[in-house]
């Protein structure tokens, strides 16, 4: 049986799966966000086989989330850069870290994140954008879209 195609799915998280959903891509933007431009840093930094790397760094150029711009001509070499897109998944990687620090570390934080205007560490909370209230996922009720919905009890019928 083969695999469904996500990214023709109504849910946006099967479509964003269906881009980032491997390890290698979790670990290229961990060190696109650590600051990793270069093929051979972000090789070390992942653990990454040459070709899984090269892979996945040409499917997140490809979809827009980084962009690669040559920094030799002579042999031709380039670095990758985080476009807008791109920039817009570090609440993702954020939580991941906050979540992995809680649940799967050692008692230590490997990375502390610094809030460069005042100096604090922070960690991801998720806010109403009205009321400002802090939001768990018992504070949330989804609302399904009439497509999504459609998909679902399609699946539903499958059974």
């Amino acid at each position: 049986m083969s695999r469904t195609n996500l990214s023709e799915k109504a849910c946006t998280v099967a479509r964003a799966a269906e881009v980032f959903g491997d390890v290698w891509m979790m670990m290229i933007l961990r060190e696109m966000f650590l600051g990793g431009r270069r093929f051979d840093a972000l090789q070390r930094q992942t653990g990454a086989p040459t070709a899984s790397l090269s892979t996945r760094l040409k499917r997140l150029e490809s979809v827009g989330v980084l962009r690669r711009d040559a920094y030799s001509e002579h042999p031709p070499r380039y670095e990758y850069r985080l476009t807008a897109m791109g920039r817009d998944l570090w609440p993702i990687v954020v939580s991941m870290k906050a979540w992995g620090d809680k649940w799967m570390g050692s008692g230590e934080t490997p990375v502390e994140i610094i809030h460069k205007t005042c100096g604090h560490s922070v960690t991801p909370q998720m806010v109403c954008p009205d009321c400002h209230e802090p939001m768990q996922a018992h504070d949330a009720e989804p609302r399904l879209s009439t497509a999504f919905e459609q998909e679902r009890e399609a699946a539903r019928g499958k059974s």
